[in-house]
């Protein structure tokens, strides 16, 4: 059997050796979560209702180890491992609240001796192959739901966030759910691969674009039900009348939080002339005064980049907006020492013959660009194939609405960025990927609709 090995970003130690699953683990663990799923369906909906409650017990009781082991194998910052986890438990709390209105049978006729109702169906064996970033987030926005609505769960974590996926798995096992039930799986891309060979009857998967279009490729022509969460490439445009202080402190966070890590992170910004250096000055500031270093200390605010091939694509970002006449106010390298670390990055002169300006970062760098006006602004924020997220800082709402209701994203910000709330539903347009989580609808996503035709005699 294979092995995966787990490394400490912030210093290159490894931290674990876990046994690997194989083509023939990955099946045997299918084919027993298909066996058990139609067991878990029928408990009743309050049983499993009890068994996330109790998971979310699990989690606050154990919260700062959970914490502890989430910086350790992905180099977030302490106290933004905490952050999550913290804010994990009002999305179990959303999914335990709304399962029951979402899914209740409707009854959308009743006359002349016919009734029509619609009953909402678990979708069968669903496989989520989840992502390093936001592991409590991301894995729980599409583990919780689909239990609570009958599903079985085969669940590959990240590689680079295995640790804490296999404490999910120990949570929710020891909350009642069955291990056939909620199956995690480990290993790297052959495991995900012999995943998709496997009978399910949804892939749900958060990670790149272009592993996205492979997955896409090998379950088309199956007609499996099928969501990706993908990339962005996330604009936010400051206008005239915009505080800068105010704004630059707010985007300069929603470009650094989680060392620029986050598919909704602050990742090109427009900025309008009249106010553009004063902004500069201010973001620039902000940035300079985030502590960078070790991610168990709590007052670090900028940890390890988490998979080490992302240096090379922050340097090459880096190379290629210097040669096109960007301007570096801070930042532009790699850190010395142990790991993998970059330094917080500031551009102006940003343009879109840059890669730092069109394809994804993913790490603690931003390409700030001046604007003459809002029409310029609404044009460059449209001119991506990523469609996630994007931002207008304005004082004024009506500007802001007519803005933004030009603007081709799945979610939209007024005066603040790089937020996510249970009750919203999360989708992205273009190259961001397909569905959608979080919302009733992220409940709903999980079920197959049944038509119900009754008449009387």
């Amino acid at each position: 059997m294979t092995s995966l090995s787990i490394q400490n970003p912030a210093t290159g130690e490894t931290i674990a050796e876990l046994p690997a699953d194989d083509a023939a683990s990955v099946q045997r663990k299918a084919e027993a979560a298909r066996a058990a799923q139609p067991g878990w369906a029928a408990t009743p909906l309050a049983e499993r209702q009890a068994c996330i409650a109790r998971f979310r017990e699990a989690v606050v009781r154990e919260l700062p180890r959970l914490a502890e082991v989430l910086t350790r194998e992905t180099g977030k910052p302490i106290r933004m491992s905490r952050n999550e986890l913290n804010g994990l438990l009002g999305r179990l709390d959303f999914f335990v609240g709304m399962v029951e209105p979402v899914t209740a049978v409707e009854t959308v006729y009743d006359q002349d001796g016919m009734m029509e109702r619609i009953e909402h169906l678990p979708l069968g064996v669903v496989a989520n192959i989840s992502a390093w970033n936001y592991p409590w987030f991301v894995g729980c926005n599409v583990i919780v739901p689909a239990l609570l609505t009958g599903n079985a769960v085969l669940y590959k974590p990240s590689e680079f966030a295995t640790l804490t996926g296999l404490e999910i798995g120990r949570l929710l096992h020891e909350a009642g759910v069955p291990r056939e039930v909620f199956v995690p799986l480990v290993g790297g891309g052959a495991t995900g691969a012999a995943l998709l060979e496997q009978q399910i009857d949804g892939l749900f998967f958060t990670g790149s674009h272009a592993t996205g279009v492979r997955i896409a490729q090998a379950l088309g022509a199956r007609l499996v039900k099928l969501q990706l969460e993908l990339g962005g490439k996330d604009p936010t445009y400051v206008c005239d009348d915009a505080d800068a202080k105010a704004a630059a402190e707010s985007l300069a966070d929603g470009a650094m939080y989680n060392t620029g890590q986050s598919c909704c992170s602050v990742e090109r910004i427009y900025v309008h002339e009249k106010i553009h250096d004063a902004f500069l000055a201010h973001f620039v500031a902000a940035v300079k005064g985030f502590r960078v270093g070790d991610p168990m200390r709590e007052d670090t605010y900028i940890g390890a980049i988490t998979r080490a091939p992302q240096l090379q694509v922050l340097d090459a970002q880096v190379a290629d907006a210097k040669a096109k006449g960007a301007l570096l106010h801070t930042g532009g390298h790699r850190l010395p020492g142990p790991g993998n670390w970059y330094a917080p990055t500031v551009f102006s002169r940003g343009d879109h013959t840059m890669a730092l300006m069109r394809e994804e970062s993913f790490g603690p760098i931003i390409g700030i660009q001046k604007v003459a006006g809002d029409e310029e602004a609404v044009r460059l924020m449209n001119d991506t194939r990523y469609g996630l997220t994007a931002g207008v800082y304005t004082p004024h709402a009506a500007r802001a609405e007519r803005l933004l209701a030009q603007v081709r994203a799945g979610s939209v910000y007024w005066n603040c960025c790089d937020r996510v709330s249970p009750r919203l539903p999360w989708s992205g347009c273009g190259d961001s990927g397909l569905g959608l989580t979080l919302s009733s609808y992220g409940i709903e996503t999980f079920t197959r609709p049944r038509a119900w035709h009754l008449r009387r005699p």
